[in-house]
């Protein structure tokens, strides 16, 4: 399920940079995201300033996705979207998308984008502005 036409880039996931958990986690899997037509940047860097126009803490809040047409998605739902074009991740898309399920998986993102610097801190990871 590769979504890219060529090299041409279908949106960035925008993560923080400033949390170590984000910092180690999503460059990790940048090469999947990259086969699936999404480039990655911090939501510090000029990129997402100029795709997000937010003050940087409001920009932060959550992780993000801007699509190519401009659209935006925030939050749980970049997961969703992601894993949707990715066919081993498309079991736990469809679940996440169950009433049920939906609201734990919503709730776990949520209590863990509130708790990110202190779970970071706590497993010893560093964000890219702190190192």
């Amino acid at each position: 399920m590769d979504a890219r036409a060529g090299d041409q880039v279908l949106g960035w996931v925008l993560y923080d940079g400033g949390c170590g958990f984000c910092s180690r986690w999503v460059p990790f899997w940048s090469h999947t995201l990259r086969r699936r037509g999404f480039a990655i940047a911090t939501l510090q860097s000029p990129l997402a300033a100029e795709l997000v126009p937010l003050d940087e803490a409001e920009r932060t809040a959550d992780l993000r996705l801007v699509l190519a047409d401009g659209r935006q998605v925030a939050g749980a739902d970049v997961y969703r979207h992601v894993m949707r074009r990715i066919w081993w991740a498309l079991p736990l898309y469809l679940l996440s998308r169950t009433w049920g399920f939906r609201r734990v998986f919503d709730w776990g993102y949520r209590t863990f984008a509130v708790n990110r610097y202190r779970i970071s801190a706590t497993c010893g990871l560093r964000g890219q502005r702190q190192a």
